[in-house]
């Protein structure tokens, strides 16, 4: 395990390390691509937890439920693996494939400042939730937004008018009847 040679701003976090499984120095992961075993695609993940930094190769995963059984270079101790746990799981940005006009990783909506159809700022994007339906925003209330409530905003055509990453803002109709 070596130190990372990537900017931690150039990092997008695909998973988590949160539990040992075995005794063979085997590690169990909460994937946050989808499907879930895209995470596997990476080979070479940068973990990263409370300012540590630390670089591993990964020999081989599966899927076990709903998360990953993974194995990773030079790891074949219970113990030593079990310090993984709490690790995020990262890789550089520039890895992920190229999307289509009007798709987005959730990571580049994070941030961006959401404006009605009437110019009124509503808050910031928080983060994003996946529901069985359709994801989730979350808008939390930023300096000069209309008020202080936290608004959940369907990620839908009919309430996403537009996305400008360059401006950092998404245009919504939160009064859409959705």
């Amino acid at each position: 395990m070596n130190a990372t040679p990537a900017s931690a701003d150039d990092l997008i976090v695909i998973g988590k390390i949160y539990s040992v499984h075995g005794v063979r120095g085997e590690v169990k992961v909460y994937s946050f691509t989808d499907p879930i075993g895209n995470l596997l695609d990476y080979k070479t993940w940068t973990l990263r937890r409370e300012g540590s930094v630390k670089q591993v190769e990964l020999v081989s995963g599966r899927l076990q439920n709903k998360f990953l059984v993974t194995k990773l270079k030079g790891l074949d101790d219970r113990e030593e693996a079990r310090l993984l746990a709490g690790f995020e799981i990262c890789v550089p940005r520039n890895l992920f494939p190229d999307l289509t006009d009007g798709e987005y990783y959730w990571y580049q909506l994070v941030g961006l400042k959401v404006i009605d159809h009437l110019g009124q700022l509503l808050g910031k994007i928080d983060h994003l939730l996946e529901t069985g339906s359709n994801d989730v925003i979350v808008v939390k209330p930023c300096a000069g937004s209309l008020d202080d409530r936290e608004r959940l905003l369907p990620y839908t055509a009919q309430c996403v008018l537009a996305v400008d990453l360059n401006a950092g803002e998404m245009k919504v109709d939160w009064d859409a009847d959705f």
